[in-house]
């Protein structure tokens, strides 16, 4: 195994992680949406950054892998089966893909931008924010998140075996409190992670201990996940389309 060149780590490897065995909606990276493959909108997107040293798509699917290439993305290895099963850690999956470029291209990575396909819609710029506000600080990560609006904690309760209700934030005195009262709380979008190689390796995380979060707008935060997710992401390209005049 060839030694690495002993220069300091740089640049940012995009992975795009396209597993075959989705069994919410098969096939689901190459589900159709308006009219192009799935996993066609993260590939656009990370091709228009500027700040990703390279982009790959990490695939265990032949079909996926051949989609990927027609448009144009880099296809460097088939992903192993045993980091494609429905438990397989995402961790598993970047450290593999970091490892495996690594090793290809004989240097490191700085970071690593975690692009995943289910979330279409990603504001303009988006990737290059977070990465940008990775190098210029120390933290371990920036990530993509969105407010959580009306599923909020404070408003949440946990039935016991009798069905009877108790609030899950249970410091909070008035649980009814008025949603312009309620703290601003965030949920991850999966619209981007960008992780510093150290924070990977060595603490084996996407977030680390200290991660900085870029707000999605909540009109545009959709990850699909089910038939259903999929369906409101048709709507609302849709609803986009009509609002531009095509």
């Amino acid at each position: 195994m060839a030694a690495f060149v002993t220069r300091p780590s740089d640049g940012v490897l995009g992975v795009i992680p396209a597993r075959g065995g989705s069994k919410s909606i098969r096939q689901k990276n190459l589900a159709s949406l308006g009219g192009k493959p799935l996993i066609e909108y993260t590939i656009s997107h990370a091709f228009s950054a500027a700040t990703l040293d390279e982009v790959i798509v990490s695939t265990d699917s032949e079909e996926i892998a051949s989609v990927a290439r027609k448009l144009g993305a880099s296809i460097p290895f088939i992903r192993p089966a045993h980091l494609a099963t429905d438990t397989t850690p995402t961790i598993d999956v970047v450290l593999h893909a970091l490892h495996f470029m690594e090793q290809l291209h004989n240097r490191r990575f700085r970071a690593v931008a975690l692009l995943q396909p289910t979330t279409p819609f990603r504001p303009q710029g988006l990737i290059d924010d977070a990465i940008l506000r990775l190098t210029k600080s120390d933290l371990d990560s920036v990530v993509s998140v969105v407010d959580v609006g009306a599923h909020h904690p404070y408003r949440m309760y946990e039935l016991d075996d009798a069905s009877v209700l108790s609030p899950v934030m249970k410091e909070v005195n008035n649980p009814m409190l008025v949603r312009q009262l309620l703290p601003k709380i965030y949920i991850r979008s999966g619209d981007v992670y960008v992780t510093r190689r150290e924070c990977l390796v060595q603490q084996h995380s996407l977030l680390g201990e200290r991660s900085s979060g870029l707000v999605i707008p909540s009109d545009i935060a959709v990850n699909i996940d089910s038939e259903r997710d999929l369906e409101f992401a048709r709507h609302l390209l849709a609803m986009r389309s009509m609002g531009s005049g095509r």
